[in-house]
């Protein structure tokens, strides 16, 4: 022990950096990973709703990274909206794969602790200390399992055991946490503790850099101890968590406190001292007095603080840098036929002196042709139609029952109509990836997809792709919601050799479809001789520089 009331015991190895986001299913039947995450998890702003940061206006790379006497710092630049100690970030998730598509694991964390030790509490000063986005909590409670009618009675009478190993879907606890450490999307449930029952609705979590797992058993399962990459018991006096119990479950959870002392007498002491007080062995950190204890939190947040940084990846640079002179084009590439139509569209789009009007106009018109090209690539069956009566047609039709768009915003969204004007019934999701001014690097900041993706094949929308960065995010995000690797088409109306043969390096079986394939990259990762922003074009934020 040391004197600051410690007890250290070794360190483990690591993860990545991040925050968190865990959502309720919306009733649209979409996810949403939201833009911005709180630090602190106390109320919302009473004063009304936040505004979202305006679409900046076209200026030079070079302009954007000298900033002004007076500017603020880079990382205050993030902050979109600040009251009192709640804190929102525009920050967004930087790569967690590297530049062969391969993940990285989240770090996660096992809180364990006697119930009403004050878990959470430390949770939450963790993920407020940590000051980094992309942290989830997760916690054991969500996890009981589900009751018989006969256990559902007892629960009324305060007789059934929820202080049990028993009482928790382990199973479960591991899959969840085991695809959260892969970095893929989880379905968490919601138990009500007045009903002791299952919510119908689940929590959505993905996208978590640094996973904190709290639960009296935490430590209960050696499956679930593997998975930890650091292990902290929470050690609070025995009659402190009584008292926090009796006001937790009388004031929060609807109980009535000779319920609330009889199941403690009963059940909660005696689990306490057969199953959470000998984990404690288990643990690598051990803090005492719970949230009150902040030299351990300190000590904690250090160590997730040295591991994130060792896990770093600066994905851009490496990828402009590939060197794939010499390659021949990957079987997986799909280029549009150069047709005099075609080149005629390109001769549109790439002239700078083409109205923002006229390059809509052609610009969906090649959009179309490009959609009609990659919709011939999915599986078709033969089918026999009657024309009239006696007199029949051998044709083909879709052998696919949904289709999904999901572009990547905010040039992939100008896609979105074409593709509605030439597959009937698709429905659409969202990607935001933007780069980070200061490292260079793309970052996720919203994801909104439809429930079943993983049952779709996917049209992921992006009008130019220069360096593949972006579109490697998107198509690993795709994957971490469960979309086959093979049910993806990237379509895209210009792409860099270097795009190219990134995503197909990284992603193989992804089909890459698009109208032209450029040569060059850059120092600012656009492509040459390319089409220029194709953004600013269309929306008509192209300024000219002063």
């Amino acid at each position: 022990m040391t004197e600051n009331g410690v007890f250290p015991k070794m360190t483990r190895s690591a993860s990545d950096s991040g925050s968190g986001e865990d959502m309720d299913e919306t009733k649209s039947g979409h996810e949403m990973t939201p833009l911005s995450v709180s630090t602190d998890l106390g109320p919302a702003s009473p004063n009304g709703p936040l505004r979202t940061p305006k679409s900046p206006s076209k200026i030079s790379i070079k302009k954007r990274l000298r900033a002004p006497p007076g500017a603020a710092k880079p990382e205050e630049t993030r902050v979109l909206h600040t009251h009192g100690r709640r804190t929102l970030y525009t920050a967004g998730r930087p790569p967690w794969y590297n530049k062969e598509g391969q993940l990285k694991d989240a770090f996660v964390i096992g809180l364990c602790g006697g119930s009403a030790s004050g878990k959470t509490t430390v949770a939450r000063k963790i993920i407020e200390a940590l000051d980094v986005p992309w942290v989830s909590l997760v916690s054991m409670d969500s996890f009981y399992k589900v009751l018989s009618h006969e256990q559902h009675e007892r629960a009324i009478r305060n007789e059934y055991d929820f202080d049990h190993p028993d009482a928790f879907d382990f199973d479960l606890v591991i899959s969840t946490i085991q695809r959260l450490k892969e970095g893929k999307s989880v379905n968490v449930p919601i138990y009500n503790f007045a009903t002791h029952a299952r919510e119908r609705n689940m929590k959505i979590i993905y996208g978590a850099n640094v996973v904190i797992f709290e639960g009296i058993m935490a430590f209960a399962n050696a499956e679930l101890l593997k998975l930890m990459d650091m292990r902290v018991f929470v050690d609070t006096d025995s009659d402190v968590r009584l008292a926090r119990r009796l006001r937790r479950d009388i004031a929060e959870r609807g109980r009535e406190p000779q319920g609330v002392l009889k199941q403690y007498m009963k059940f909660v002491k005696p689990s306490f001292e057969h199953y959470i007080e000998p984990s404690m062995r288990s643990a690598d950190i051990i803090v005492p007095k719970g949230g009150e204890n902040n030299v351990a939190i300190n000590l904690i947040v250090l160590h997730v603080h040295n591991q994130l940084q060792a896990r770093g990846f600066k994905l851009r640079s490496k990828l402009a840098q590939s060197s794939h002179n010499g390659q021949p084009m990957p079987g997986s590439l799909h280029i549009l036929e150069k047709t005099p139509q075609v080149n005629g569209l390109h001769s549109f789009i790439r002239d700078k002196s083409t109205s923002r009007d006229e390059f809509i106009f052609y610009s969906k018109r090649l959009m179309r042709l490009l959609f009609e090209y990659a919709l011939s690539m999915l599986p078709f069956k033969d089918v026999v139609v009657e024309i009239q009566p006696g007199v029949f047609y051998h044709g083909k039709r879709l052998a696919v029952d949904k289709i999904a768009g999901v572009s990547i915003l905010r040039a992939g969204e100008t896609m979105e109509q074409a593709l509605c004007e030439v597959c009937k019934d698709v429905s659409i999701g969202k990607i935001l990836i933007q780069t980070n001014l200061d490292t260079g690097e793309p970052e996720l900041h919203y994801t909104r997809l439809p429930r079943d993706i993983k049952d779709q094949y996917i049209f992921l929308l992006d009008a130019t792709v220069a360096t593949g960065a972006a579109a490697m995010m998107a198509i690993r995000v795709l994957l971490d919601h469960d979309v086959p690797e093979e049910k993806i088409f990237l379509c895209s109306l210009l792409m860099a050799e270097s795009g190219v043969h990134t995503v197909a390096y990284a992603f193989p079986k992804v089909k890459i479809v698009t109208t032209a394939v450029d040569r060059d990259v850059n120092e600012f990762f656009h492509i040459l001789p390319g089409i220029g922003n194709f953004g600013d074009r269309y929306f008509g934020t192209d300024f000219s520089d002063d």
